[in-house]
């Protein structure tokens, strides 16, 4: 999830919503925006994935 600004002359900035890292300023067209969050690699969503598969290993592993 991302949080978009415009600026007075009218760019975007936007900011992951996870991390809160900025991933663009200064972007000219909305679709330039989300061309760069999509390449965005969120570390805390990384992170939390990671955790919830090791999390999903450990539960089928004390289930046999």
């Amino acid at each position: 999830m991302y949080h978009h600004t415009q600026n007075d002359n009218g760019s975007y900035n936007t900011r992951c919503l996870d991390c809160f890292m900025t991933i663009a300023s200064c972007v000219e067209t909305e679709q330039e925006l989300k061309a760069l969050e999509s390449r965005h690699i969120c570390p805390e969503k990384a992170l939390a994935d990671l955790l919830a598969q090791e999390r999903a290993i450990e539960a089928r592993a004390h289930l046999n």
